[in-house]
C-alpha cells in the first residue's frame, strides 16, 4: 500500500484481514492527515440521499465509478464507522456525521485495528515509482530503500492541500494522468478596495446562486479576493470550466430567495422620504451589512438605481478565475478511467491497483468525496485480493 489516506487505509484493513502481508508506506510522519483536517468541519462521511441521486453528483465519472460506490455505498460506510464504536447522525443537510463531530476518534480506533490485524505502516516514505527490477522506489530523506511486493496498490491522493502529502508528485511515475485542476474551491473577484477593507471575511447568510439554470441555496464567504463557501462550492466545476473557455463567468445571487420579486418590491415601493439607501435595503428589504454593501458595489459599477428590487433579486457577480489548486478543498483530473482495467488495475502495470482522489473524478462537498475514496480502496483492494488468488 502507498499513501496513508482514506482510500489506502482502508484498502489496507481489506487486504490484512483476508490474510495478506500488508506494508504501508506514506511520504508524511504520520497517516491520515487530511482525514484529520476534514474533521474539523465534522467530517462529513457521506451522505444520506437515495444512491440514484448520489451517482449522480459524480458527473462524467459516474459511469465507471456506479459499479464501485454500489459495492460499498453510504449504507456499508456507516456501518463500518460503527463497528470502529463511532456512531453517526444525519444532519438537517442529509449529511452524515460521527456523533463526535471530528475524525480524531475514529482514525485512533482505525490504526488500533490495522495494528490488530498486522499492517506495517512505514511513515517518512516517499515514492520514487519502479526500478528497472521492478522493485518499488522509496526516498526515506536517509537513503533510499526498496520493495517488491506481489501485489501494489497506489492512494496517493489529488493535488490539493499539499502540505498535508496530496501534492501530485507521483503524476512523473505514472502515464494517463489528465491535469489536476480545483474543484470545490472559491474564485476571484474583482472587489472595489472599499467593499473589500469593510467586508473581507464576513458570510453571506441566507443565499441563492443562480449560474445557467442551476440554483443552490446556502451560505458564503467574502473574502479579500473574491467569494468562497458551500454555495460556490456546489457550482464549481462548471463555474471553472466556463472561465477556462469564456475567460470569466458571471453568476446571479439572490439576497432574498424567501421572497417573491412582487413580494420584495411592494416593500421597497413605499416612499424613502429621508432615508439612506443602506437604510432603506435594511430596513425594507431586510438586508445585511454585507448584502447591502454588495447592492452598493453592483451600483458603483453601473446597475439600475431604479429597479432595487431585481437586482436584489438576480445581482450579478463576475468570477475571474478559480483560487489556487493548494486553496481548494479537491480537485479533479488524475489517473485517467482509460488507463485503468474495470478492477482499477493500471494497464500498463499488471498487480498494481489505484484508488482514491489519484483517480480522475470530482464531487462537490457533501460526504461525496469520502465516499469515493472509500468505495474506491474498498474495489482496489478486493481486486488486488483476487489478482493474487489467480492461477499460477
Amino acid at each position: 500500500m502507498i499513501g496513508g489516506g482514506p482510500a489506502g487505509l482502508i484498502a489496507a484493513e481489506v487486504l490484512s484481514r483476508a490474510g495478506v502481508a500488508v506494508s504501508l508506506y506514506d511520504q508524511m510522519p504520520s497517516v491520515g492527515r487530511k482525514l484529520l483536517m476534514a474533521g474539523r468541519g465534522g467530517l462529513n462521511l457521506t451522505h444520506s440521499e437515495p444512491l440514484t441521486v448520489l451517482l449522480s453528483r459524480y458527473g462524467a465519472a459516474r459511469c465507471w465509478l456506479e459499479p464501485i460506490i454500489s459495492e460499498f455505498p453510504p449504507e456499508a460506510l456507516i456501518g463500518w464507522a460503527h463497528r470502529l464504536g463511532q456512531q453517526t447522525f444525519i444532519g438537517s443537510s442529509a449529511r452524515v456525521f460521527p456523533t463526535a463531530m471530528k475524525a480524531s476518534p475514529l482514525l485512533r480506533a482505525w490504526l488500533r485495528r490495522l495494528a490488530g490485524q498486522g499492517v506495517a505502516i512505514r511513515p517518512g516514505h516517499r515514492w520514487g515509482g519502479w526500478e528497472a527490477d521492478g522493485s518499488l522506489r522509496f526516498n526515506t530523506g536517509g537513503g533510499i530503500v526498496h520493495d517488491r511486493p506481489a501485489v501494489t496498490v497506489l492512494a496517493l491522493g489529488g493535488a490539493s492541500w499539499p502540505r498535508l502529502g496530496s501534492d501530485a508528485a507521483w503524476t512523473a511515475h505514472l502515464p494517463g494522468v489528465a491535469p489536476f485542476q480545483p474543484t470545490n474551491c472559491g474564485f476571484a473577484v474583482a472587489w472595489s478596495a472599499h467593499f473589500r477593507a469593510r467586508f473581507a471575511g464576513r458570510p453571506l447568510k441566507r443565499l441563492a446562486v443562480r449560474f445557467g439554470s442551476d440554483v443552490v441555496r446556502g451560505e458564503a464567504v467574502v473574502t479579500q479576493t473574491g467569494l468562497e463557501g458551500s454555495v460556490i462550492y456546489a457550482l464549481s466545476a462548471r463555474l471553472r470550466n466556463a472561465v477556462h473557455a469564456e475567460g470569466s463567468a458571471t453568476i446571479h445571487l439572490d439576497l432574498r430567495p424567501d421572497l417573491s420579486p412582487t413580494a420584495l418590491a411592494d416593500r421597497l415601493g413605499g416612499p424613502r422620504r429621508s432615508q439612506s439607501l443602506a437604510n432603506t435595503l435594511r430596513k425594507q428589504a431586510g438586508l445585511s451589512p454585507e448584502a447591502i454593501g454588495l447592492v452598493q458595489e453592483a451600483l458603483h459599477a453601473g446597475a439600475a438605481a431604479d429597479d432595487l428590487h431585481r437586482l436584489i433579486k438576480s445581482l450579478p457577480i463576475r468570477l475571474l478565475a478559480p483560487a489556487s489548486i493548494d486553496r481548494a478543498i479537491s480537485s479533479a483530473g488524475g489517473l485517467r478511467a482509460d488507463a485503468l482495467d474495470s478492477c482499477l488495475m493500471l494497464r500498463d502495470h499488471p498487480g498494481v491497483f489505484a484508488a482514491g482522489e489519484m483517480l480522475d473524478w470530482e464531487a462537490p462537498t457533501g460526504g461525496y468525496l469520502l465516499q469515493a475514496c472509500f468505495s474506491t480502496g474498498v474495489w482496489a483492494a478486493t481486486a488486488a485480493i483476487a489478482w493474487l488468488a489467480r492461477p499460477a
